[in-house]
């Protein structure tokens, strides 16, 4: 078993989690919000606690584009900034993904977003242009 990491919230995970809380009111189901804050409280932050290495590497994915390759390594220098030997890695959960910064002894939880934020909202941009 791996030993117990400190968890450390980030400000715009919290901004991610008032957006969250946003979506939410607008679809209706703020009770959503609460049961998102017990599952991080009691499920996702003691796992990833004690099992940092849950979630899947980020940046180990094959890279296919000029762009995506940029991004990465720009990813690398400002994860090289906050500390030595970090690794971006997300926990996907049932209806969100989180994304957070593994170090030695501590874990930044770095976004949060429902998977339905995720997507692109096809309705609100086809009502703009009716033509197409």
């Amino acid at each position: 078993m791996s030993k117990k990491l400190t968890v450390k919230l980030t400000a715009h995970f919290e901004r991610n989690l008032e957006a969250v809380e946003a979506f939410l009111d607008v679809a209706q189901a703020p009770q959503a919000f609460d049961a998102l804050l017990t599952e991080l409280a009691n499920k996702v932050i003691p796992n990833l606690e004690r099992f940092p290495g849950l979630g899947r590497p980020l940046l180990g994915r094959p890279l296919r584009s000029v762009e995506v390759s940029n991004g990465v390594e720009e990813l690398r220098r400002k994860l090289e900034r906050i500390g030595q030997g970090g690794e971006l890695r997300e926990y996907v959960m049932s209806h969100y993904l989180v994304l957070y910064a593994r170090f030695d002894t501590t874990l930044y939880f770095l976004s949060i977003k429902h998977h339905r934020q995720l997507s692109f909202d096809f309705d609100s941009l086809w009502a703009q242009d009716k033509g197409v």
